[in-house]
């Protein structure tokens, strides 16, 4: 299936058939008339029931939407959509810009009527609370509102603070190395020679 043809079949099965005009009417209508806008809840997002007062979920799934708008892009059809958490007011009026395309080579015998009735207006009824992301104007999510662009490796972080602790102590050690032989020396004079054993040493059982 096209992409169009996608497109089509979505926008037809949420007018009905009750909305649609029969064929021999469409041949009757002629081609300047203006088809009223229908008002019809919107598919892609959650439905609460007065009666219960509970939601329903939206009828076409997330996956469902995110395929939905992506044909409705290859086709250039994005403002036949309803928006929904796939596809936002703004791009759908951004997208309204575009001519939206005819039909297809298998459909040239059809008059540009019947083509008009699935892209007819409609008024998408429910209220669509978009998600502000942070970052997400400028296209750069991951680090948006955030001090540290990378927390890195504990060994990334520690760098810097070991690099002035080695070269503190660098500064200093041909006098440390010095000091470290004297004590040795003093305490062992010949280190070749058997240790000195203290007198009257006790075994320690």
């Amino acid at each position: 299936m096209s992409a169009l043809q996608a497109v089509k079949r979505f926008r037809i099965r949420e007018l009905g058939a009750t909305a649609l005009p029969s064929p021999a009417l469409v041949k009757s209508i002629p081609k300047t008339k203006t088809y009223p806008i229908a008002s019809i809840e919107n598919p892609f997002i959650p439905k609460l029931n007065p009666k219960t007062g509970r939601w329903a979920p939206p009828k076409y799934s997330l996956r469902q939407q995110a395929l939905l708008v992506k044909k409705a892009r290859e086709s250039g059809t994005l403002a036949l959509l309803p928006p929904g958490p796939k596809i936002s007011v703004v791009e759908i009026a951004a997208a309204g810009q575009a001519i939206v395309p005819g039909p297809s080579a298998s459909e040239k015998s059809q008059v540009d009527s019947a083509a008009a009735l699935w892209t007819r207006p409609i008024e998408w009824t429910g209220e669509v609370k978009e998600k502000k992301v942070l970052g997400a104007e400028v296209g750069n999510r991951l680090y948006a509102g955030k001090k540290r662009m990378f927390k890195g490796h504990k060994w990334q972080r520690i760098a810097e603070k070991r690099e002035k602790k080695r070269a503190l102590l660098m500064r200093s050690m041909p006098k440390r190395v010095k000091e470290f032989k004297q004590y040795y020396k003093r305490r062992r004079p010949h280190p070749l020679k058997p240790p000195r054993t203290a007198k009257n040493a006790k075994l320690p059982f």
